[in-house]
């Protein structure tokens, strides 16, 4: 047991980081120009990168606004879903002390993902993709 409860230090350590980010971003309005910085892709290119809006729709998020979340970047729920859904197996697989380690993403989803990524940033700066561009 105290082998298992040691184990679990490292996803106890992200979620309670993951909260005081959630916490942050909740607190501190990412609205505001610049309260966070700029995004150097948007900077040097003038383009939208994949991740632009993506602290505005976490904002959004803890303040009950999924729409305005989807509205500022499509990809960061299904992103933050992924990532709550890995974390969820990796403390089951821990606590029940299962011997099959969870697997690294294969080289395809990875490629299929990168790609998404990809497309997601070229569309939202066209002219028939600018809705999904952060407002």
């Amino acid at each position: 047991m105290q082998t298992r409860c040691r184990t679990l230090t490292g996803p106890v350590s992200a979620a309670v980081g993951g909260a005081a980010v959630l916490l942050v971003l909740h607190v501190r309005d990412p609205h505001v120009s610049g309260s966070y910085g700029y995004c150097p892709f948007r900077l040097l290119t003038g383009w939208w990168c994949p991740g632009c809006g993506g602290l505005r729709a976490v904002h959004d998020l803890t303040d009950g606004q999924l729409v305005a979340a989807l509205g500022e970047n499509a990809l960061a729920l299904p992103a933050l879903l992924v990532a709550a859904v890995v974390w969820v197996r990796h403390v089951r697989a821990i606590w029940r002390d299962d011997q099959t380690p969870i697997r690294a993403p294969s080289t395809d989803l990875v490629l299929a993902v990168s790609a998404l990524c990809v497309a997601f940033a070229v569309f939202r700066n066209t002219p028939w993709g600018q809705w999904l561009a952060p407002s």
